[in-house]
């Protein structure tokens, strides 16, 4: 597997990547430092498709993980109005889609023959260990089809519903999916959690901190995806 190298344009420090990883912050330690602080690498300049790709896949994953690890159990299962879906019936549909997209993605249509859409709003998964069970499976079958590909590989005819897409599209298709469906997450996930404990931490700039991470952006200390983990690590 071929690798990246980064480089801190404030600290110096450089940091080897294998190819096709998260672009997510990249956690570099500075070994001058006393205190061996550790320090954000800031988002990268990327004109790799594919690598840019899967990394906004494990971004809006990383949302929806950090909102479920909040949420109380029971939230998960709760709608909020009969034409509502649950996180848990969320998750489900999602984890359905994904294994009939990208199981066998270069040589089977995206449609499989035995996925059932409509049941995955039905019967939701019963507990939380369930619930995160079939979100990392769903997942599991998006990066396993996703990080062998080769940028080569992006003019590929490939079927959804018999529909022809290149492999570009079809990629296209699906962030876009994903961030719709994530959003519900958020947006369930947060309204529910502090109507139980009054408490929610923020995925994104806090309110009243757009100038501070502004800052912390320009000055190379945040990445542009990082600021949902800003709260961890300052």
């Amino acid at each position: 597997m071929s690798s990246i190298i980064f480089r801190h344009p404030i600290l110096g420090i450089t940091a080897r990547e294998p190819f096709g990883v998260s672009a997510f912050p990249r956690m570099v330690v500075d070994k001058r430092s006393r205190q061996n602080r550790i320090f954000l690498m800031p988002h990268q300049l990327n004109s790799s498709y594919l690598q840019d790709s899967i990394g906004l896949f494990r971004y809006y994953k990383k949302l929806a993980d950090r909102a479920m690890a909040q949420c109380p159990d029971e939230a998960l299962f709760i709608t909020l109005d009969t034409e509502s879906n649950s996180i848990a019936i969320i998750v489900k549909h999602m984890s359905g889609n994904m294994r009939s997209r990208w199981l066998d993605f270069l040589t089977t249509d995206g449609e499989k023959p035995d996925r059932n859409r409509d049941t995955e709003f039905e019967t939701p998964p019963a507990t939380r260990t369930e619930v995160i069970e079939m979100w990392e499976r769903g997942w599991k079958y998006l990066f396993d089809a996703l990080e062998p590909l080769a940028e080569s590989d992006l003019t590929r005819t490939v079927t959804i519903r018999s529909e022809p897409h290149s492999v570009m599209q079809a990629i296209n298709r699906q962030i876009a999916h994903y961030a719709h469906h994530v959003g519900q997450i958020l947006f369930l996930a947060k309204h529910l959690t502090f109507s139980k404990t009054g408490k929610w931490e923020s995925l994104s700039v806090p309110r009243g901190k757009s100038a501070e991470i502004n800052a912390k952006t320009a000055a190379g200390a945040l990445s542009a995806r990082s600021t949902l983990f800003a709260s961890k690590q300052n």
